[in-house]
């Protein structure tokens, strides 16, 4: 969508506007993919396929470490300049690596060095013209005002294609800078290689030490138009020996460089019509890189990869027709359009992959990562499941049973990109994510070797205090840091391990994991109403304040408020340790309108989105919206989901109150919009909240189409007056992700004023595994 029109649309209309009377937009044309990339959000408008392993987009600046936290997707919407464009990037993370292969076009004084975006000229940085920016699914465009160049990027899945307009009649030429990455620091680069090979195409590599360590790049490059020079550079200085001399005097003799600050100038002269680059990437090799360059189809026809991304995109948001405001609409197929960047592919078209072993594996399915687990298992992959073929979920499964099969630790992934383990965040929440899918019948998975797999990653003691846990059933503060979290993320994933087991008839296991999922007892204060971190004695850490956040103490980015609603696995027995419906929901409305206007949480920049102690921009809030429906009240959860969509969401490029996280903000929405959430993934249920969209359809991947409809949905109406499904009336306060597959229609009737009897009774609560709904799993 260009950028001008879809900010004169959120002049025009709010999230919650009524509909506009002119014909809305296509799905893809709705997509604003500079939604999130300024503020918090961390996303990226750059061009990439559905789940691709090529992520083509600008960077505006590298920053040393967690200085760059605002610069965690390469891009800042408010930067004056752009460094040049590179092909891996993250959507939405709050910590951050990649930016490989750096090309920047020059079209005037050759420059080998960035330069200060404060002093124009001074470098291969450049200012841009604003509104000359263009993004939509699969491209990207702007023109770069120093240089004078317009440049367009395209991708497909293995393969990126920049486009590159000279001014006439002066020099083309194309910088390749090897030595940066986002979240830079000195030394990342361990090893770099650049080679020219005598067809004219360029093939490297690079290992980095950075988020993932010994992390492993390759690519293959190739012009459209001959190179009439070049010089290849290693800008190392200090370097006491660096072997003898290769053949060549100067650097515009060499065919190959080695070392650990290379860059390449190529030189073009004064070209006829624009200059394309194909560029494959991989992390296996260069000849699969090369591989990978051909299999994107070897031609330099950017107009139909543009195309064929294009058909991808609208295939893949065809799968949702919403009929919304027209702020709420864009806002949703850009929720769907990132909630569809990641995981990305990452075997090569041969079907080679690297592993957290650092070796090279064959695969006979497409290998998948970068698995954000702390945050993904929640939503996004849950969502997954409703809008992607099964073939996809399948290969994200098998992708993280193969991952545990070839682990130095014998463990499932925890948050992995390019194969590698980062260790990042807490819990072993590649096993809901693989419950989830394979307890909805998922098919092309191997039951037997994915509970092997979950049961792996639960009992390998070193990791996280999980010996401890499973000794005392706590992890204990005085030996762990952010032990009250992880006894509560364990237990949770535990139960969804006994799920597993009791499908696949392992009666034994079922017993164990279900008696582990009872720990975030061990962990919850009769005394307080919170959750709360003990010691190795078994008393509870003193002193203790419920708002404190502080990194690496209690609690995983957040504090006390946010997790001791984390019991999804039995919640009706944590409203009753709360001390029944009327407290819980007033400890509820106690976390939403706190005042926080004497607490400073500067030093946490993932706390964001708060509204009283609840944090929206991080996800241990995610489902305590729905709390309410476990304690009988979910006229309270409609009214808090109104409160949060209101000031979290918004049609514009500061339009995220936090990290989208690979997708989970994004999915969050898309759940909510629809009318309901997977408040437990493995319950095979959907909690219903409300909906926030006027009609939303399914199209299944089984070929039917499962319709929400909202009648008298406005500002004025926000409560459920009924609910029917299928023309039944629907007293429950849940779905089944069964009764979705079968299509049908789900109709709420809203009204102005809370309807306090629909889902309050105990028989209409959602799934516990102690209480309501347990007849239901």
């Amino acid at each position: 969508m260009r950028r001008m029109a879809i900010m004169t649309a959120v002049l025009a209309v709010g999230l919650g506007s009524a509909a506009a009377a002119q014909e809305p937009a296509s799905p893809f044309d709705a997509v604003d993919p500079f939604i999130g990339t300024a503020g918090k959000g961390h996303t990226f408008p750059g061009a990439v396929a559905p789940f691709g392993m090529v992520q083509l987009s600008p960077d505006t600046d590298y920053k040393l470490l967690r200085e760059g936290y605002d610069w965690a997707s390469g891009y800042r919407y408010d930067d004056p300049t752009i460094l040049g464009f590179s092909h891996t990037h993250f959507s939405g993370t709050g910590h951050s690596d990649l930016g490989d292969l750096l090309i920047t076009p020059q079209s005037g004084e050759l420059r080998w060095d960035a330069g200060a975006a404060d002093q124009p000229g001074s470098g291969y940085r450049s200012r841009y013209d604003k509104a000359s920016e263009r993004a939509e699914p699969g491209y990207y465009a702007v023109t770069l005002t120093d240089s004078g160049v317009r440049a367009e990027l395209t991708a497909g899945i293995r393969v990126g294609l920049h486009r590159y307009a000279f001014p006439e009649g002066a020099p083309a030429r194309v910088l390749i800078d090897f030595r940066p990455s986002i979240y830079d620091y000195p030394g990342k680069v361990l090893w770099s290689r650049l080679r020219v090979h005598p067809d004219g195409t360029i093939t490297g590599f690079r290992e980095t030490r950075g988020w993932a360590p010994g992390r492993q790049f390759f690519f293959a490059l190739r012009f459209s138009k001959p190179v009439a020079g070049y010089e290849l550079r290693d800008r190392e200085e200090n370097v006491p020996y660096r072997g003898f001399r290769q053949p060549g005097r100067s650097p515009a003799d060499r065919q190959q460089v080695e070392g650990r600050q290379l860059e390449a100038a190529f030189d073009f002269g004064e070209i006829d019509g624009p200059l394309l680059v194909q560029v494959a990437i991989s992390s296996v090799d260069e000849a699969g890189a090369l591989d990978n360059l051909e299999s994107g189809g070897g031609a330099f026809d950017f107009d139909g990869v543009r195309a064929n991304t294009r058909a991808q995109w609208e295939e893949a948001l065809n799968v949702v027709e919403i009929d919304a405001a027209p702020g709420m609409r864009t806002s949703l197929y850009t929720a769907l359009y990132h909630a569809l960047i990641a995981p990305s592919v990452h075997s090569d078209a041969d079907g080679r992959w690297r592993g957290p072993d650092n070796a090279v594996h064959q695969a006979d399915f497409t290998v998948h990562s970068t698995f954000s687990l702390w945050d993904t298992f929640r939503a996004e992959h849950p969502l997954l499941t409703l809008v992607q073929p099964g073939f996809r979920n399948a290969d994200m499964v098998n992708s993280l049973i193969a991952a545990q099969q070839v682990s130095p630790w014998g463990i499932l992934p925890v948050w992995s990109f390019a194969g590698q383990e980062t260790w990042t965040m807490i819990g072993y929440h590649a096993v809901p994510v693989i419950a989830d899918a394979y307890l909805k019948g998922l098919p092309g998975v191997d039951g037997e070797a994915a509970l092997n797999a979950m049961i792996a990653s639960a009992a390998y003691r070193p990791y996280g205090g999980l010996g401890d846990y499973m000794d005392l059933g706590y992890v204990p503060i005085d030996r762990e840091p952010e032990a009250a979290s992880k006894t509560v993320e364990y237990a949770y994933d535990d139960w969804t391990i006994a799920r597993m087991a009791e499908r696949l008839g392992r009666a034994d296991v079922a017993a164990e994991f279900d008696r582990r999922a009872g720990f975030w007892r061990n962990t919850f204060d009769p005394a307080t109403g919170f959750v709360r971190a003990r010691l190795a004695d078994g008393s509870f850490r003193e002193p203790f304040d419920p708002t404190a956040i502080n990194f690496g103490s209690d609690y995983t980015e957040g504090n006390a408020w946010q997790y001791s609603w984390f019991v999804p696995q039995d919640m009706a027995a944590l409203v009753t340790a709360m001390g029944g419906d009327a407290a819980t929901v007033a400890k509820l409305d106690a976390m939403f309108d706190f005042d926080n206007s004497g607490l400073d949480y500067s030093h946490a920049e993932d706390i964001a989105g708060l509204i009283g102690q609840y944090i929206h921009g991080n996800e241990p809030s995610h489902h305590s919206a729905y709390a309410y429906v476990f304690a009988g009240a979910p006229w309270r959860t409609q009214a808090r989901l109104k409160q949060i969509i209101d000031s979290q969401y918004h049609s514009r490029p500061d339009g995220l109150a936090g990290n989208d996280d690979v997708g989970q903000m994004s999915a969050w929405l898309m759940f909510t919009a629809m009318g309901f959430y997977p408040v437990t993934p493995g319950s095979g249920q959907y909690v219903i909240g409300r909906p926030f969209t006027d009609r939303t359809v399914l199209n299944l991947a089984n070929g039917r189409r499962f319709v929400i409809a909202a009648e008298g949905l406005s500002d004025d109406a926000p409560y459920i007056q009924s609910v029917a499904l299928n023309g039944r009336p629907l007293d429950r306060t849940w779905i089944a992700h069964d009764e979705i597959l079968a299509g049908g229609e789900l109709r709420f009737v809203m009204g102005a004023e809370p309807n306090v009897a629909w889902g309050a009774g105990g028989e209409a609560r959602p799934y516990s595994m102690s209480g309501y709904g347990a007849a239901a799993r």
